[in-house]
């Protein structure tokens, strides 16, 4: 079993941090240390490999399992605890961005993966995500506000 994290953060839901069969991959590798109402947190990023969501680095079909959980903040302060704990995409071109970087998941899956979808609606509800990506998960959360859905492998 091979799985990808394609945008890790400081791997928040994972039960074991650092499980055997998972890639861990994020846009940026650092310590960061944030105010949050008068706490100072740190937080730690520290993916096995640095790259970008859009453009992966792996061959196709390399990988049994791949967890998407992108950035799902268009409004946040740059230097805030939120922007710098979950980053943020750019307003202008989320669409395109959440687009390639889904496609590109797909790309990297075996033939009958799964990929596993996370996104919040704190600021861009979930069907408008659907829209820009272009495609509908086979199964998943329909209610609660952070919605977890499973994708199989697509041909485009």
């Amino acid at each position: 079993m091979k799985i990808l994290d394609a945008c890790c953060g400081s791997r928040m839901f994972w039960y074991e941090k650092n499980e055997p069969h998972t890639t861990y991959m994020d846009i940026r590798k650092e310590i960061l240390t944030c105010k949050d109402r008068n706490l100072e947190r740190k937080i730690k990023i520290s993916p096995d490999v640095v790259a970008d969501f859009r453009d992966m680095p792996f061959a196709d079909a390399t990988f049994d399992l791949v967890v998407f959980d992108p950035p799902h903040l268009i409004r946040a302060g740059k230097t805030s605890w939120l922007a710098q704990k979950y980053g943020t995409l750019d307003s202008m071109s989320w669409q395109n961005d959440l687009y390639k970087g889904f496609w590109e998941c797909q790309r990297m899956l075996k033939d009958n993966g799964i990929l596993l979808f996370k996104w919040n609606e704190e600021q861009i509800p979930f069907r408008d995500v659907i829209k820009a990506i272009q495609c509908q998960p086979i199964l998943g959360d329909k209610k609660s506000k952070t919605r977890w859905s499973v994708f199989i492998k697509w041909k485009k």
